[in-house]
């Protein structure tokens, strides 16, 4: 007799296939722009083509990859350590507060280097992140919805503080590109923080079976030996300091975070050590889609892939909510 595997059970070849579909579509995506770039030159050794792949293309493409990648493993961790479905870095104030802190280091340190900016980003999106995580717990309700909701207003709250402050600095063209996440201005020497982020995704694999605990209760995780208190706050920083980077590199990227968790977990269950490896394929996958659609559908112009993703992550979101709603917990 035949064994048949478990359903939503992770098995190689599905990220196998993944894994050739995200590199596919990598490779395709090295052609398309309005820069003339085809196989033929690249082999010939064209220097005006070999200069464009070197130079924008595979920076964009890795910027991609990274920002997919880590955007969607923050939101699974985030995801856990609070038990909320609905938690993510774009649903606590987390991604705003990282953009008030480039706000603010753009006001007193404009012309210090990049890395500044990106400090004072963690900074900010960390306080911003402990500061609601502290509210939460004075919260008598914490339904599966209220949560979010009281996240999406303190993001509010702050997101107009930093319309504000912008506005009065004269601030507000550079806001948007913070806010507007696009990867058409990434080039070679403009996208090394994030590889930050990428070693701080990998830091979350290594903690993945201490979040999963956590994600079962103080309790339960004290009573297994886990420190919950220090392995909830690893958690918020990890996702503080990839938000922070991706927001200083391309802006905000909406949606990531939240819909793909959702999606593989759904799928696979919530054992994070398990799941975390197909979110980062589908974080990226998710990401390169919309950023090659945005280059095309108005070719030769260009649609920010914040627009993109908003589009489509509001269209799977709402679906999620209507066909899974039971099994996300909402009925």
């Amino acid at each position: 007799m035949t064994r048949r595997p478990l359903p939503g059970r992770l098995r190689a070849w599905h990220l196998v296939a993944g894994t050739v579909l995200l590199i596919v579509l990598a490779a395709g995506s090295l052609f398309v722009g309005v820069s003339d770039l085809t196989p033929a030159g690249l082999l010939d050794g064209r220097p005006e083509e070999v200069r464009v792949l070197v130079e924008s293309r595979l920076p964009r493409l890795l910027a991609v990859l990274l920002a997919g990648t880590a955007m969607s493993v923050a939101g699974l961790v985030m995801m856990h350590i609070t038990g909320n479905r609905f938690v993510s870095p774009s649903t606590v104030g987390t991604a705003e507060s990282a953009t008030f802190g480039v706000l603010v280091a753009t006001l007193f340190a404009g012309g210090e280097a990049v890395i500044v900016k990106m400090a004072t980003a963690v900074a900010f999106a960390l306080l911003g992140t402990f500061f609601f995580m502290a509210i939460l717990r004075r919260l008598t309700f914490r339904d599966m919805i209220l949560v979010p909701l009281a996240g999406i207003m303190f993001g509010g709250v702050i997101g107009a503080a930093t319309t504000f402050v912008a506005y009065r600095a004269d601030l507000l063209q550079s806001l948007g590109a913070w806010t507007a996440g696009d990867f058409s201005g990434v080039l070679r020497g403009r996208y090394e923080l994030l590889w930050i982020a990428g070693v701080v995704t990998v830091l979350g694999y290594l903690y993945a079976d201490r979040f999963t605990v956590a994600g079962l209760g103080r309790s339960f995780a004290v009573n297994l030996g886990v420190r919950y208190d220090r392995v909830v706050n690893t958690g918020l920083v990890l996702a503080a300091v990839i938000t922070a980077v991706v927001v200083v590199t391309v802006g905000e990227v909406p949606f990531v975070s939240l819909i793909v968790p959702n999606l593989v977990t759904l799928a696979l269950g919530d054992n994070l050590r398990h799941a975390l490896p197909a979110t980062a394929l589908t974080g990226a996958l998710f990401v390169l889609v919309c950023d090659i659609a945005g280059r095309l559908v108005r070719f030769p112009y260009e649609i920010p892939v914040s627009t993109v993703l908003g589009v489509v992550g509001s269209a799977v979101f709402l679906a999620l909510l209507v066909g899974g709603g039971k099994r996300m917990g909402l009925r």
